[in-house]
């Protein structure tokens, strides 16, 4: 079962899509989205409207990773053909997914989002949808006054 609401944000460290390491540890706002697999039509989905919503994300001081147990190779690939401009985690053996208590199939994460606020867990997706969820989630931090837009 993954991790719940108020439960401390582990501290993990994975390579980004260029083999850049990257810490999280949630004392930043951030989501962390896990995914089945690169270049897979909902994860392609799912990838795609977070890179759309991603300015509205970065305007509220928001980081978005996404991860799946793909290698950073496939990560570049799947960037590179997508166009993506936000880090995906490259987690081959699992790090990552065991320690936020992700379900796996066949190796692959199960579908799952985290948003990380002052170092604990804020909201927890689980069967997540691709198709619209990274406006929901954005829509859910904004209404829940977890995080604000500047106004203009």
């Amino acid at each position: 079962m993954a991790l719940q609401h108020g439960t401390a944000v582990p501290t993990v460290t994975a390579l980004t899509q260029d083999g850049e390491k990257v810490t999280v540890d949630g004392t930043e706002p951030t989501v962390l989205y896990f995914y089945p697999r690169d270049q897979t039509p909902g994860c392609t989905t799912e990838a795609r409207q977070f890179e759309r919503e991603l300015d509205a994300y970065r305007d509220a001081g928001v980081t978005v990773y996404g991860v799946s147990t793909d290698s950073v190779t496939d990560h570049a690939e799947f960037c590179e053909a997508e166009g993506l401009s936000f880090d995906l985690l490259a987690d081959p053996d699992g790090e990552l997914v065991e320690a936020f208590d992700v379900e796996t199939r066949a190796g692959a994460a199960a579908r799952t989002t985290f948003v990380l606020v002052d170092g604990a867990v804020e909201r927890v997706y689980k069967t997540v949808r691709p198709d619209g969820h990274a406006r929901d989630v954005l829509a859910d931090l904004l209404d829940d006054g977890v995080v604000e837009l500047p106004e203009n």
